[in-house]
Protein backbone atom coordinates (compact mmCIF):
# COMPACT_ATOMS: atom_id res chain seq x y z
CA UNK A 1 0.00 0.00 0.00
CA UNK A 2 1.43 2.83 -1.19
CA UNK A 3 1.37 6.85 0.76
CA UNK A 4 -1.74 7.90 -1.47
CA UNK A 5 -4.05 4.68 0.13
CA UNK A 6 -2.66 5.20 3.79
CA UNK A 7 -5.75 5.87 5.82
CA UNK A 8 -6.03 8.72 8.20
CA UNK A 9 -6.00 6.25 10.71
CA UNK A 10 -3.29 4.65 9.83
CA UNK A 11 -1.25 8.17 9.42
CA UNK A 12 -1.99 9.17 13.19
CA UNK A 13 -0.28 5.73 14.80
CA UNK A 14 2.64 5.98 12.50
CA UNK A 15 3.48 9.22 11.02
CA UNK A 16 5.68 12.14 12.35
CA UNK A 17 2.73 14.44 12.54
CA UNK A 18 -0.82 13.21 13.78
CA UNK A 19 -4.15 13.93 13.53
CA UNK A 20 -4.88 18.01 13.98
CA UNK A 21 -8.39 18.11 14.47
CA UNK A 22 -8.76 18.87 18.00
CA UNK A 23 -9.72 21.96 18.84
CA UNK A 24 -7.21 24.68 18.17
CA UNK A 25 -7.21 26.33 22.04
CA UNK A 26 -6.10 22.68 22.87
CA UNK A 27 -3.77 22.65 20.48
CA UNK A 28 -1.21 25.22 22.09
CA UNK A 29 -1.95 23.15 25.43
CA UNK A 30 -1.54 19.16 24.20
CA UNK A 31 0.54 19.62 20.87
CA UNK A 32 3.94 18.39 20.55
CA UNK A 33 4.78 21.35 18.17
CA UNK A 34 4.21 24.08 20.49
CA UNK A 35 5.92 22.56 23.45
CA UNK A 36 8.44 22.25 21.47
CA UNK A 37 8.62 26.11 21.44
CA UNK A 38 7.86 26.66 25.02
CA UNK A 39 10.38 24.76 26.31
CA UNK A 40 12.76 26.51 23.71
CA UNK A 41 11.57 29.59 24.56
CA UNK A 42 12.54 28.76 28.71
CA UNK A 43 15.68 27.57 27.93
CA UNK A 44 16.94 30.41 25.27
CA UNK A 45 15.07 33.17 27.61
CA UNK A 46 16.68 31.65 31.19
CA UNK A 47 20.20 31.46 29.53
CA UNK A 48 20.36 34.75 27.70
CA UNK A 49 18.78 36.30 30.74
CA UNK A 50 21.61 34.57 32.81
CA UNK A 51 24.31 35.65 31.24
CA UNK A 52 23.33 38.91 30.35
CA UNK A 53 23.05 39.12 33.42
CA UNK A 54 26.65 39.27 34.48
CA UNK A 55 26.73 37.26 37.87
CA UNK A 56 30.33 35.25 37.49
CA UNK A 57 30.73 36.31 33.83
CA UNK A 58 34.87 36.36 33.31
CA UNK A 59 37.09 36.82 30.30
CA UNK A 60 38.42 33.81 29.11
CA UNK A 61 40.91 32.67 26.59
CA UNK A 62 38.39 32.56 24.23
CA UNK A 63 36.24 36.09 25.39
CA UNK A 64 33.63 36.04 27.82
CA UNK A 65 32.44 32.88 29.86
CA UNK A 66 28.93 32.58 30.99
CA UNK A 67 28.13 32.12 34.63
CA UNK A 68 26.61 28.54 33.31
CA UNK A 69 29.50 27.43 32.13
CA UNK A 70 30.12 23.86 33.57
CA UNK A 71 26.44 23.32 34.26
CA UNK A 72 25.72 21.69 31.23
CA UNK A 73 28.40 19.18 30.06
CA UNK A 74 29.30 15.84 28.20
CA UNK A 75 31.52 13.62 28.34
CA UNK A 76 34.74 14.32 27.11
CA UNK A 77 37.92 12.72 24.92
CA UNK A 78 39.82 9.96 25.80
CA UNK A 79 42.03 7.33 24.28
CA UNK A 80 42.37 4.00 26.27
CA UNK A 81 40.12 4.55 29.08
CA UNK A 82 36.73 5.37 28.32
CA UNK A 83 36.45 6.59 31.87
CA UNK A 84 38.97 9.49 31.19
CA UNK A 85 35.95 11.08 29.10
CA UNK A 86 33.88 11.75 32.43
CA UNK A 87 35.92 14.22 34.96
CA UNK A 88 34.59 14.40 38.83
CA UNK A 89 35.97 18.27 39.37
CA UNK A 90 33.17 21.19 38.29
CA UNK A 91 34.76 21.35 34.54
CA UNK A 92 33.69 21.33 31.05
CA UNK A 93 33.42 17.52 31.01
CA UNK A 94 32.07 16.60 34.45
CA UNK A 95 29.59 14.67 36.18
CA UNK A 96 28.02 17.67 37.60
CA UNK A 97 27.38 19.31 33.68
CA UNK A 98 25.99 15.97 32.85
CA UNK A 99 23.98 15.22 36.22
CA UNK A 100 22.30 18.93 35.84
CA UNK A 101 21.36 18.33 31.85
CA UNK A 102 19.25 14.55 32.96
CA UNK A 103 17.51 16.58 35.82
CA UNK A 104 16.84 19.62 34.02
CA UNK A 105 15.70 17.67 30.49
CA UNK A 106 13.69 15.26 32.71
CA UNK A 107 11.31 17.81 34.22
CA UNK A 108 11.20 19.90 31.47
CA UNK A 109 10.30 16.92 28.49
CA UNK A 110 8.81 15.30 31.83
CA UNK A 111 6.32 18.29 32.11
CA UNK A 112 5.48 18.50 28.50
CA UNK A 113 4.40 14.68 28.27
CA UNK A 114 2.53 15.53 31.61
CA UNK A 115 0.46 18.15 30.32
CA UNK A 116 -0.44 16.16 27.05
CA UNK A 117 -2.14 13.80 28.93
CA UNK A 118 1.03 10.97 29.39
CA UNK A 119 2.20 9.94 32.40
CA UNK A 120 5.22 11.77 34.10
CA UNK A 121 6.40 8.07 36.13
CA UNK A 122 5.96 6.50 33.01
CA UNK A 123 8.23 8.80 31.25
CA UNK A 124 10.63 8.84 34.05
CA UNK A 125 11.07 5.36 34.59
CA UNK A 126 12.16 4.75 30.95
CA UNK A 127 14.03 8.32 30.50
CA UNK A 128 17.09 6.95 32.73
CA UNK A 129 17.93 4.05 30.42
CA UNK A 130 18.07 6.63 26.98
CA UNK A 131 20.32 8.80 28.51
CA UNK A 132 22.38 6.51 29.55
CA UNK A 133 22.56 5.23 25.81
CA UNK A 134 23.18 8.89 24.88
CA UNK A 135 26.05 8.82 27.31
CA UNK A 136 27.76 5.88 26.01
CA UNK A 137 27.71 6.84 22.56
CA UNK A 138 28.79 10.25 23.29
CA UNK A 139 32.07 8.44 25.24
CA UNK A 140 32.02 6.13 22.14
CA UNK A 141 32.21 9.89 19.93
CA UNK A 142 35.11 11.09 22.26
CA UNK A 143 37.77 8.27 21.38
CA UNK A 144 40.53 9.87 19.93
CA UNK A 145 41.03 7.70 16.74
CA UNK A 146 37.30 7.94 16.78
CA UNK A 147 37.30 11.69 16.86
CA UNK A 148 40.31 11.44 13.31
CA UNK A 149 37.54 10.14 11.22
CA UNK A 150 34.39 12.47 12.65
CA UNK A 151 32.07 9.38 13.08
CA UNK A 152 29.70 11.90 14.80
CA UNK A 153 27.51 10.84 18.41
CA UNK A 154 24.49 10.78 15.67
CA UNK A 155 25.98 7.60 14.14
CA UNK A 156 26.71 5.86 17.83
CA UNK A 157 23.41 6.63 18.81
CA UNK A 158 21.32 5.35 16.20
CA UNK A 159 23.71 2.71 15.96
CA UNK A 160 23.21 1.61 19.85
CA UNK A 161 19.50 1.87 19.77
CA UNK A 162 19.22 -0.51 16.64
CA UNK A 163 21.58 -2.80 17.87
CA UNK A 164 19.15 -3.11 21.22
CA UNK A 165 16.09 -3.02 19.44
CA UNK A 166 16.90 -5.30 16.42
CA UNK A 167 18.48 -8.08 19.12
CA UNK A 168 16.81 -8.58 22.81
CA UNK A 169 14.51 -5.50 21.85
CA UNK A 170 13.38 -2.55 23.55
CA UNK A 171 12.51 -2.96 26.70
CA UNK A 172 8.61 -2.18 27.43
CA UNK A 173 9.52 0.05 30.41
CA UNK A 174 11.91 2.18 28.02
CA UNK A 175 8.90 2.62 25.40
CA UNK A 176 6.77 5.88 27.16
CA UNK A 177 10.51 7.73 26.83
CA UNK A 178 10.82 7.70 23.28
CA UNK A 179 9.23 11.21 22.34
CA UNK A 180 11.40 10.90 19.35
CA UNK A 181 10.12 13.81 17.66
CA UNK A 182 9.77 16.23 20.70
CA UNK A 183 13.47 15.81 21.54
CA UNK A 184 13.95 16.79 18.09
CA UNK A 185 11.91 19.73 17.61
CA UNK A 186 13.13 21.25 20.87
CA UNK A 187 16.21 21.13 19.52
CA UNK A 188 15.60 22.49 16.27
CA UNK A 189 14.29 25.65 17.88
CA UNK A 190 17.51 25.96 19.94
CA UNK A 191 19.36 25.57 16.54
CA UNK A 192 17.64 28.79 15.80
CA UNK A 193 19.56 30.96 17.75
CA UNK A 194 22.90 29.51 16.15
CA UNK A 195 21.60 30.35 12.67
CA UNK A 196 21.95 34.10 12.14
CA UNK A 197 21.16 36.45 9.54
CA UNK A 198 24.58 38.04 9.76
CA UNK A 199 26.15 34.96 8.76
CA UNK A 200 23.45 35.03 5.54
CA UNK A 201 25.39 39.18 5.10
CA UNK A 202 28.96 38.08 5.68
CA UNK A 203 29.32 36.20 1.66
CA UNK A 204 26.60 38.37 0.22
CA UNK A 205 24.92 37.50 -2.84
CA UNK A 206 27.75 34.58 -3.33
CA UNK A 207 26.83 32.78 -0.59
CA UNK A 208 23.02 33.40 -1.16
CA UNK A 209 23.31 32.24 -4.71
CA UNK A 210 25.24 28.99 -3.71
CA UNK A 211 23.09 28.17 -1.14
CA UNK A 212 19.39 29.22 -1.98
CA UNK A 213 19.45 28.71 -5.77
CA UNK A 214 21.27 25.36 -6.17
CA UNK A 215 19.22 23.58 -2.83
CA UNK A 216 15.60 24.08 -4.46
CA UNK A 217 16.60 22.78 -7.76
CA UNK A 218 18.22 19.87 -6.16
CA UNK A 219 15.37 19.19 -4.00
CA UNK A 220 12.59 19.78 -6.96
CA UNK A 221 14.81 17.52 -9.41
CA UNK A 222 15.43 14.72 -7.54
CA UNK A 223 12.01 14.30 -6.09
CA UNK A 224 10.73 14.21 -9.45
CA UNK A 225 13.56 11.92 -10.66
CA UNK A 226 12.28 9.55 -7.54
CA UNK A 227 8.94 9.84 -8.95
CA UNK A 228 8.29 9.99 -12.80
CA UNK A 229 12.21 7.86 -13.30
CA UNK A 230 12.29 5.78 -10.24
CA UNK A 231 8.36 5.57 -9.42
CA UNK A 232 9.04 5.08 -5.86
CA UNK A 233 5.62 4.59 -3.97
CA UNK A 234 6.03 6.09 -0.94
CA UNK A 235 6.28 9.89 -2.17
CA UNK A 236 6.77 10.70 1.40
CA UNK A 237 9.75 8.70 1.73
CA UNK A 238 11.11 10.27 -1.74
CA UNK A 239 10.51 13.94 -0.35
CA UNK A 240 12.47 13.64 3.24
CA UNK A 241 15.60 12.00 1.17
CA UNK A 242 15.14 15.06 -1.33
CA UNK A 243 15.22 16.75 1.58
CA UNK A 244 17.68 15.48 3.45
CA UNK A 245 20.31 15.34 1.07
CA UNK A 246 19.92 18.95 -0.61
CA UNK A 247 19.24 21.08 2.31
CA UNK A 248 20.95 20.30 5.24
CA UNK A 249 20.78 16.96 5.88
CA UNK A 250 19.01 15.76 9.27
CA UNK A 251 17.47 18.90 10.37
CA UNK A 252 15.79 19.52 7.35
CA UNK A 253 14.47 15.90 6.75
CA UNK A 254 12.83 16.13 10.39
CA UNK A 255 11.25 19.24 9.41
CA UNK A 256 9.99 18.08 5.92
CA UNK A 257 8.87 14.70 7.12
CA UNK A 258 6.48 16.42 9.40
CA UNK A 259 5.04 18.32 7.24
CA UNK A 260 4.46 15.47 4.60
CA UNK A 261 3.45 13.17 7.35
CA UNK A 262 6.38 10.39 6.58
CA UNK A 263 6.50 7.46 8.75
CA UNK A 264 8.94 7.21 11.74
CA UNK A 265 10.91 4.12 9.80
CA UNK A 266 10.82 6.17 6.72
CA UNK A 267 13.02 9.19 8.97
CA UNK A 268 15.37 6.98 10.08
CA UNK A 269 16.18 5.30 7.09
CA UNK A 270 17.21 8.59 5.39
CA UNK A 271 18.95 9.87 8.43
CA UNK A 272 21.15 6.40 7.86
CA UNK A 273 21.47 7.01 4.83
CA UNK A 274 22.22 10.54 5.53
CA UNK A 275 24.81 10.18 7.99
CA UNK A 276 26.60 7.25 5.92
CA UNK A 277 27.52 9.48 3.09
CA UNK A 278 28.18 12.29 5.41
CA UNK A 279 31.46 10.51 6.85
CA UNK A 280 32.13 9.61 3.16
CA UNK A 281 31.68 12.73 1.61
CA UNK A 282 33.68 14.38 4.66
CA UNK A 283 36.81 12.30 3.80
CA UNK A 284 36.16 12.24 -0.16
CA UNK A 285 35.90 15.81 -0.70
CA UNK A 286 38.85 17.58 0.65
CA UNK A 287 41.35 15.15 -0.88
CA UNK A 288 38.95 15.50 -4.29
CA UNK A 289 39.29 19.43 -4.00
CA UNK A 290 43.08 19.40 -3.58
CA UNK A 291 43.53 17.14 -6.68
CA UNK A 292 41.73 19.10 -8.66
CA UNK A 293 43.88 22.32 -7.73
CA UNK A 294 40.70 24.29 -6.68
CA UNK A 295 41.20 27.54 -4.29
CA UNK A 296 40.34 27.05 -0.99
CA UNK A 297 37.25 29.32 -1.32
CA UNK A 298 35.71 27.88 -4.14
CA UNK A 299 36.46 24.56 -2.33
CA UNK A 300 34.70 25.56 1.16
CA UNK A 301 31.76 26.47 -0.65
CA UNK A 302 32.04 23.21 -2.29
CA UNK A 303 32.06 21.21 0.81
CA UNK A 304 29.40 23.52 2.86
CA UNK A 305 26.70 23.12 -0.06
CA UNK A 306 26.67 19.22 -0.36
CA UNK A 307 27.87 17.64 2.78
CA UNK A 308 24.70 17.59 4.83
CA UNK A 309 26.10 18.04 8.59
CA UNK A 310 27.36 21.40 9.98
CA UNK A 311 30.12 19.57 12.33
CA UNK A 312 30.93 17.49 9.01
CA UNK A 313 31.10 20.54 7.18
CA UNK A 314 33.67 22.34 9.33
CA UNK A 315 35.87 19.41 9.87
CA UNK A 316 36.09 19.00 5.85
CA UNK A 317 36.81 22.44 5.25
CA UNK A 318 39.46 22.77 8.18
CA UNK A 319 41.52 20.00 5.90
CA UNK A 320 41.20 23.09 3.53
CA UNK A 321 42.37 26.35 5.98
CA UNK A 322 41.33 28.14 7.78
CA UNK A 323 39.53 30.35 4.88
CA UNK A 324 37.67 27.50 3.48
CA UNK A 325 36.42 26.06 6.79
CA UNK A 326 34.58 29.97 7.06
CA UNK A 327 33.03 29.84 3.95
CA UNK A 328 32.06 26.02 4.53
CA UNK A 329 30.55 26.64 7.39
CA UNK A 330 28.54 30.08 6.29
CA UNK A 331 27.11 28.44 3.71
CA UNK A 332 25.77 25.95 5.83
CA UNK A 333 24.20 28.02 7.96
CA UNK A 334 23.10 30.54 4.83
CA UNK A 335 21.10 26.95 4.22
CA UNK A 336 20.18 25.89 7.25
CA UNK A 337 17.94 28.93 7.18
CA UNK A 338 16.00 26.60 4.23
CA UNK A 339 15.01 24.23 6.90
CA UNK A 340 11.66 26.79 7.76
CA UNK A 341 10.85 27.62 3.96
CA UNK A 342 11.31 24.12 2.75
CA UNK A 343 8.75 23.01 5.86
CA UNK A 344 6.03 25.35 4.44
CA UNK A 345 6.43 24.85 0.85
CA UNK A 346 6.26 21.01 1.48
CA UNK A 347 3.27 21.22 3.57
CA UNK A 348 1.71 23.64 0.89
CA UNK A 349 2.26 20.89 -2.44
CA UNK A 350 1.12 17.56 0.16
CA UNK A 351 -2.24 19.41 0.58
CA UNK A 352 -3.03 21.33 -2.53
CA UNK A 353 -1.32 18.63 -4.71
CA UNK A 354 -0.54 15.35 -3.37
CA UNK A 355 -3.54 14.89 -0.97
CA UNK A 356 -5.73 16.49 -3.51
CA UNK A 357 -5.21 13.74 -6.30
CA UNK A 358 -6.32 10.64 -3.48
CA UNK A 359 -9.60 12.61 -1.85
CA UNK A 360 -12.55 13.19 -3.15
CA UNK A 361 -12.95 16.54 -1.41
CA UNK A 362 -10.17 19.45 -2.21
CA UNK A 363 -8.64 20.00 1.35
CA UNK A 364 -9.37 23.42 2.70
CA UNK A 365 -6.55 25.92 2.83
CA UNK A 366 -6.80 25.45 7.02
CA UNK A 367 -5.13 22.45 6.49
CA UNK A 368 -1.83 23.41 5.46
CA UNK A 369 -1.96 25.17 8.59
CA UNK A 370 -2.42 22.01 10.55
CA UNK A 371 -0.26 20.41 8.11
CA UNK A 372 2.40 22.81 8.73
CA UNK A 373 5.44 21.91 11.60
CA UNK A 374 4.48 25.03 14.43
CA UNK A 375 7.89 24.14 15.84
CA UNK A 376 9.92 25.83 12.52
CA UNK A 377 8.11 28.89 13.86
CA UNK A 378 10.18 28.59 17.09
CA UNK A 379 13.43 28.19 14.79
CA UNK A 380 12.65 31.22 12.82
CA UNK A 381 11.61 33.57 15.64
CA UNK A 382 14.94 32.07 17.32
CA UNK A 383 16.72 32.72 14.26
CA UNK A 384 15.45 36.56 13.85
CA UNK A 385 15.59 37.32 17.61
CA UNK A 386 18.81 36.49 18.10
CA UNK A 387 20.05 37.82 14.56
CA UNK A 388 18.60 41.31 15.79
CA UNK A 389 20.54 40.77 19.74
CA UNK A 390 23.76 39.91 18.37
CA UNK A 391 24.07 43.15 15.48
CA UNK A 392 23.24 45.53 18.67
CA UNK A 393 27.11 45.32 18.87
CA UNK A 394 30.21 43.77 20.01
CA UNK A 395 29.58 43.37 24.14
CA UNK A 396 25.65 41.61 22.91
CA UNK A 397 27.59 39.40 20.40
CA UNK A 398 30.10 38.68 23.24
CA UNK A 399 27.05 37.57 25.32
CA UNK A 400 24.97 36.12 22.41
CA UNK A 401 28.17 33.51 21.95
CA UNK A 402 28.97 32.85 25.08
CA UNK A 403 25.19 31.61 25.94
CA UNK A 404 25.40 29.12 22.76
CA UNK A 405 28.86 27.71 23.43
CA UNK A 406 28.59 27.43 27.50
CA UNK A 407 24.83 26.27 27.51
CA UNK A 408 22.32 26.04 24.95
CA UNK A 409 24.51 24.64 22.11
CA UNK A 410 25.04 21.70 24.51
CA UNK A 411 21.51 21.05 25.44
CA UNK A 412 20.61 20.82 21.55
CA UNK A 413 23.70 18.28 20.99
CA UNK A 414 21.57 15.79 23.84
CA UNK A 415 18.35 16.76 22.56
CA UNK A 416 19.61 15.63 19.43
CA UNK A 417 21.51 12.27 20.71
CA UNK A 418 18.10 11.32 23.05
CA UNK A 419 16.21 11.96 19.33
CA UNK A 420 18.75 9.25 17.40
CA UNK A 421 18.88 6.78 20.49
CA UNK A 422 15.16 7.03 20.79
CA UNK A 423 14.95 6.38 17.12
CA UNK A 424 17.25 3.39 16.58
CA UNK A 425 15.14 1.74 19.70
CA UNK A 426 11.95 2.22 17.53
CA UNK A 427 13.10 0.93 14.43
CA UNK A 428 13.63 -2.81 12.99
CA UNK A 429 15.79 -3.60 10.08
CA UNK A 430 12.46 -6.01 9.21
CA UNK A 431 10.79 -2.61 8.68
CA UNK A 432 13.89 -0.85 7.26
CA UNK A 433 14.42 -3.62 4.86
CA UNK A 434 12.00 -3.09 2.42
CA UNK A 435 12.50 1.05 1.27
CA UNK A 436 16.02 -1.43 -0.17
CA UNK A 437 13.47 -2.94 -2.43
CA UNK A 438 15.17 -2.54 -6.27
CA UNK A 439 17.73 -0.02 -4.12
CA UNK A 440 15.83 2.91 -5.52
CA UNK A 441 15.85 4.88 -2.40
CA UNK A 442 20.03 4.04 -2.35
CA UNK A 443 19.85 4.99 -6.05
CA UNK A 444 17.67 7.90 -5.58
CA UNK A 445 19.66 9.45 -2.82
CA UNK A 446 23.00 8.84 -5.23
CA UNK A 447 21.99 10.29 -8.11
CA UNK A 448 20.48 13.07 -6.28
CA UNK A 449 23.56 13.79 -4.60
CA UNK A 450 25.61 13.47 -7.33
CA UNK A 451 23.30 16.25 -9.18
CA UNK A 452 24.06 18.37 -5.82
CA UNK A 453 27.97 18.11 -5.63
CA UNK A 454 28.06 19.04 -10.05
CA UNK A 455 25.64 22.03 -10.14
CA UNK A 456 26.86 23.42 -6.33
CA UNK A 457 30.66 23.21 -8.04
CA UNK A 458 29.75 25.15 -10.89
CA UNK A 459 27.87 27.55 -8.89
CA UNK A 460 30.84 27.80 -6.63
CA UNK A 461 33.44 28.43 -9.49
CA UNK A 462 30.56 30.97 -11.20
CA UNK A 463 30.24 33.09 -8.13
CA UNK A 464 34.02 33.04 -6.67
CA UNK A 465 36.39 32.37 -9.92
CA UNK A 466 33.87 34.34 -12.42
CA UNK A 467 31.19 37.35 -11.17
CA UNK A 468 32.46 37.64 -7.81
CA UNK A 469 36.36 37.40 -7.76
CA UNK A 470 37.06 40.17 -5.37
CA UNK A 471 35.10 38.67 -2.70
CA UNK A 472 37.30 35.23 -3.14
CA UNK A 473 40.12 37.51 -2.91
CA UNK A 474 38.69 39.30 0.23
CA UNK A 475 37.95 35.95 2.08
CA UNK A 476 41.39 34.66 1.41
CA UNK A 477 42.38 37.79 3.10
CA UNK A 478 40.71 37.87 6.46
Amino acid sequence: MNDSQRSPASDSENSIVTSTERPWTEQFRKSEDWWAIYLGVIILGAAWLITQSGLGLVSGEAGLVSPLKGWFSKPGSWTNNPLESISLSAGKNSVQGIVTIFVLTLCLFGLGARVMGRSFARFAGGYWFVFLLAIIAYVATGQLVVQQYNLEYALWALGIGLLISNTVGTPGFVKPALMTEFFIKTGLVLLGAEVLVSKLIALGVPGICIAWVVTPIVLISTYIFGQKVLKLESKSLNMVISADMSVCGVSAAIATAAACRAKKEELSFAIGLSLSFTVIMMIVLPALIKALGLSPIVGGAWIGGTIDSTGAVAVAGTMLGDAARDVAVTIKMIQNILIGVTAFGVAVYWVSCVEKDTTSTRPQVSEIWHRFPKFVLGFMAASLIFSWIYGMGESQQAVVDAMKGDCTKVLRGWFFCLAFVSIGLESNFRDLAKFLTGSKPLVLYVVGQSFNLLLTLFMSWLMFEVVFTDAAQQLLQQ
